[in-house]
């Protein structure tokens, strides 16, 4: 292909360091949007979904930690545009790209709509911009797959532009670190690219971490999500061994937690979801096997987060009695999200949950104050009003999601049968039958009825 600025050198270019393009307006991309903003600089925002572009034009943030206030001065300033246009990125300092990559059916990493972003964009690339990726995805895309891409547009990497990799580090619903505060690791395929994209970054966040290559940085990402899987995949395993023992995990797990050294405490539950630690780890699996070798602890890790709904299902269909089969009966599950004080619905083990639920014959209806409906294949389940009469009437209410303002102590009066999958009912005893994930309560496991996995 033709090299349209062969010879020439990055000093030579001049470019707009203001103002940062992002594509992909999502979880990640609005969210990091919104801290360049916060740090003085001008963001275009490039979205195919028009939904989106109308509520970003509307001032109307879609994405939960984003307030419309923010989002609506941002938009009136002319500090946030958005377009589905990449030809707006024409005069941009820095262009990060912020597209899902999410897991194709046979479980390997779907990388279309980075490519199709790259396809895109070549096409506009400019002489001295910095091209960040901040997709997780296996370690070697940006290098064997982003920058050969970009480079059939005729600009080189390290040449006449900057290409970089920095793994985003989103935790939606926590107040507690913001997005500027998360020390933000940097790497580049150069070291003047490492260079620029440090520059970039060092006035939107805190601390810059540079590591020696993007390679490094994708995977330091993949292992952050697959330590979280694997140990929270294990404490689910150890809930389990906790109901057949008689010992109650959430007890245990304090009791560990008094060690000032080698342990770290992580919490059963339902199962693993939102985008990242369900998936993220199946992305260096893939990659591993790519390479003729294999992670058992990923592997074992995925099945036990995959079967903890229907342990789940057979805990209710246990804690029912042996005289209420789960066919005919009425489920309410409390919180769906896939975890507290969110909307996400993203991997939701809830969803797994009521599927098996009602392939059992159950009637499933639930309340979740942050999602007013969710859809299940064709249909379109509303989230019912907890009043007294609807707990009262459920055959089993189940505390799959515990937000911080769920009535908790109602839900114990009026519920007959309750199952706990995360300890939300700690210190409360109940008039009916109550079991919690890991309580070990030998009171509530004499009916024998099982759902085989």
């Amino acid at each position: 292909m033709h090299d349209r600025h062969a010879g020439t050198a990055l000093d030579g270019y001049v470019y707009e360091a203001g103002i940062v393009g992002v594509i992909g307006l999502g979880y990640v991309g609005l969210p990091l949007a919104m801290a360049c903003i916060r740090s003085g600089l001008r963001v275009i925002g490039i979205e195919i979904d028009e939904r989106k572009l109308q509520l970003l034009k509307d001032g109307k943030s879609y994405i939960q930690d984003i307030s419309d206030e923010e989002l609506a001065a941002a938009v009136r300033s002319g500090q946030l545009s958005a377009s589905s246009d990449y030809d707006q990125l024409a005069g941009t300092g820095s262009i990060v790209i912020c597209v899902p990559t999410p897991l194709t059916e046979e479980h390997t990493p779907d990388v279309s709509f980075i490519t199709n972003t790259c396809v895109q964009l070549r096409n506009v690339l400019q002489p001295g911009q910095l091209v960040v990726v901040e997709s997780t995805t296996y370690p070697g895309t940006t290098r064997e797959l982003v920058q050969p891409m970009l480079e059939q547009g005729g600009l080189r990497a390290g040449t006449h532009f900057y290409l970089a990799y920095s793994p985003e580090r989103i935790d939606p619903g926590n107040h507690s670190h913001q997005l500027q505060d998360v020390p933000k690791i940097v790497s580049g395929t150069s070291p003047d690219c490492l260079t620029r994209v440090q520059a970039l970054y060092g006035r939107i966040f805190r601390q810059v971490v540079p590591v020696s290559s993007t390679d490094i940085a994708e995977a330091a990402k993949l292992l952050e999500n697959s330590f979280r899987l694997i140990n929270i995949s294990f404490i689910n395993e150890f809930a389990k061994l906790c109901d057949e023992l008689q010992l109650n995990i959430w007890e245990v797990i304090e009791a560990a937690s008094t060690k000032p050294y080698g342990f770290m405490p992580f919490q059963p539950g339902p199962g693993i979801g939102g985008h990242c630690i369900p998936v993220d780890p199946l992305y260096l699996q893939w990659s591993a096997r790519r390479s003729g070798t294999e992670s058992r602890f990923i592997e074992l890790s995925h099945h036990t987060n995959e079967t903890m709904p229907r342990y789940i299902m057979n805990r209710i269909a246990r804690l029912l009695g042996p005289d209420r089969t789960l066919s005919g009966a009425s489920i309410l599950l409390i919180g769906i999200a896939y975890k507290k004080n969110i909307a996400d619905m993203r991997e939701s083990s809830a969803l797994t949950l009521i599927r098996l639920l009602q392939q059992a014959g159950a009637d499933v209806s639930y309340y979740d104050p942050y999602v007013p409906s969710v859809r299940m294949g064709s249909s379109v389940i509303q989230s019912v009003e907890l009043t007294d009469e609807v707990l009262s009437a459920a055959d089993c209410t189940v505390i799959h999601t515990d937000h911080a303002d769920l009535p908790i102590e109602r839900i114990v009066e009026k519920a007959e049968v309750l199952y706990d999958a995360r300890n939300a009912t700690r210190g409360l005893t109940s008039r009916g039958k109550l079991e919690r994930l890991g309580g070990g309560s030998r009171a509530r496991m004499g009916s024998r009825q099982q759902i085989s996995e």
